[in-house]
Parts: structure tokens; sequence; C-alpha cells
């Protein structure tokens, strides 16, 4: 069996399992004999767990294939949605209406979660000098994402005790009482962000190469990581105005898909990186569920608590050989 094949059947095994699980696990437990039933018991699959579970693997999706685009546009590994202020910006897009009780329409919201990403990403890319530099940009990303979540520190101490929760809970990310409408309002961005990422995949393998040599084959170097910065902002806002900033999912994709597949490209590492990230996502949900029950923690915690050390671990195994 080689790699493509193997890397789906564990896909497709992971899948399977994580839908058994979102479908009938929790409470009430429903039977997988019970799933498509007319009753109490069917209603709770179709507008709770179903659209939950669609989510989940949406929103991985789409941080994944961002996190790839970012580590291959800066080749750095470590680069990340989380240190480059494009998901500081969008959860500040988000939570400054409501701790300010400011009057916006619920339609409206990705729209302020893309105008904080991409000002997130903007400021970054204009303190690094519009991409001159790989390493620059991830280091003044990470002051700029410092200097974001300074503010809606600012804006925590600000919002009531109400607020307080609602902020706290949406900064962790979480899946919690998502419906279909929150699902339909992803398919817009995704019908923008799809032939993007198409077009922007074989020039994330050219500057893989290095600027001297992208610059030799004809790639405008700055222009493609501004770029690339532009896909990352469509796929990673709307994704973080519904769910909140579902933190490390673009770290691990990213190097599962690597891991797995050693010898492909840019090209054949952006779905499989898309995959791993909704698979990630959605597997994390599952103990942010059933963990505590009833009480439901946050995904972002649990992607987080599991996605660091195991994205630790895929780094240092790919550095030795």
């Amino acid at each position: 069996m080689n790699g493509s094949l193997r890397q789906a059947a564990v896909a497709t095994a992971v899948l399977l399992a994580v839908v058994g699980c979102a479908l009938c696990l929790g409470t009430p437990y429903v039977p997988p004999t019970a799933l498509g039933d007319d009753g109490i018991a069917g209603v709770i699959v179709r507008e709770l767990r179903m659209p939950r579970l669609v989510l989940a693997l949406v929103a991985g999706a789409c941080l994944g294939a961002a996190g790839l685009v970012l580590q291959e546009a800066l080749r750095n590994p470590l680069a990340v949605p989380e240190m480059l202020g494009v998901s500081g910006g969008a959860a500040l897009g988000v939570a400054a209406p409501l701790v300010l009780a400011l009057s916006v329409p619920l339609a409206v919201q990705p729209l302020l979660a893309v105008g904080g990403a991409a000002a997130g990403g903007l400021l970054t890319l204009l303190a690094a000098g519009f991409g001159r530099s790989p390493s620059a940009v991830l280091l003044t990303g990470a002051a700029v994402a410092a200097a974001l979540q300074a503010a809606l520190l600012v804006l925590m101490v600000l919002a009531d005790q109400l607020d307080l929760q609602i902020v706290y809970r949406y900064l962790l990310g979480s899946l919690s009482a998502r419906t279909w409408d929150d699902v339909t309002g992803l398919w817009p961005w995704l019908v923008v962000a799809v032939p993007a990422l198409v077009l922007c995949a074989p020039v994330l393998g050219v500057l893989r190469l290095g600027d001297d040599d992208a610059r030799a084959l004809g790639v405008r170097v700055r222009h493609a990581r501004i770029a690339a910065l532009a896909v990352s902002v469509v796929l990673i806002a709307p994704v973080v105005a519904v769910c909140g900033p579902v933190a490390w999912v673009g770290f691990l994709a990213p190097h599962l898909a690597r891991r797995l597949r050693p010898g492909s490209d840019a090209v054949g590492w952006l779905p499989w990186s898309a995959v791993w990230g909704a698979l990630v996502v959605a597997c994390a949900d599952q103990p942010a569920r059933l963990a505590l029950a009833p009480v439901e923690t946050p995904v972002g915690a649990w992607t987080a608590l599991l996605g660091v050390p195991a994205g630790v671990v895929l780094l240092k195994a790919g550095s030795r050989r």
C-alpha cells in the first residue's frame, strides 16, 4: 500500500469513528439504528449534533489549509495564525462590538472578523517591510499578536460579568450551540477561498525553494507572500467569527500532512493538511462535549492541550530525518 492509500485509509477510519461518536454519544445516547428516526432522538441528531459535526470538519479544514499556506509562504514550520496577528485581529473584531455594546447585525460579524484579521495581517506585513524577510514577518507577527492580545485584555477589563463570560468562552474557541445557520454562513467564504487556494498552491512550492530561486523562476516574492496571507485571512476569519480562535490546528495539521507524506510538496500536502485539520477539530470536540458532561468545555482548550505536544513531537521527528 503506497503512502496516499495508507493515509486515506487512516483518515477514513478516524472519520468513521468520530462521526459515530459525534452522532451517537452524549445525553441522550442515540443508538446507530435510531439515527434516522423522526422522533426526539432524530431531531437531536439532525438539528444539534449533525451541524456541530459538519462545522467542526469545515472549520478544521480551513484552519489546517491556512496553516500550511502560512508555513510554506514564510518557510517556517512555526508560522501559525495565532502568531501572525490574524486570529487575534479577527477575535478583536468580533469581541469589541460585544463589549462596547455596539448594535451589530449577526450577518455582519464575519465581516468584522475579516476586517480584524486583515488589519492584524496588514499591520504585521507593514511592520515587517511587506514580506521582505520571512523571519521578520514571523517575529513581527508575534509582536503584533501580543499587542492584539493586550487590547483584548483591556476590553475584558471593561466588560461586565455576563459579557466577560461570553468573551472568555469565545476566545477559547467553542462549537457549543452552533446550528445549520452557522454552517451555511461559511459557504460564501469557501466559494472565494477554495479557488484562491488552488491558484496559490503551485506558488507555495516555488517559495519553498527560497526567495532568490523563486525570483529566478519569475515569481514576485513579496506579492506572492502578501497573496498567501490574504488567502489565509479569508480562510481563518469566518471560522474565528463563528467558532472563536480554535488554537493550534494550523500548527498540527500541516505537520501531520508532511509526516505522513514526506516525499510530497505543497500541492500534495495542501488537501491533506485540510483533511487532518478537519479530523483534529472533530476529534477534539468529542472530549469537549463528553469529558465533563453535562458541562461542556471549549474545543480550543483541547486542541491546544493535545495539539501542541503532538505537533512538537512531529516537529522533532521531522528534524531528525
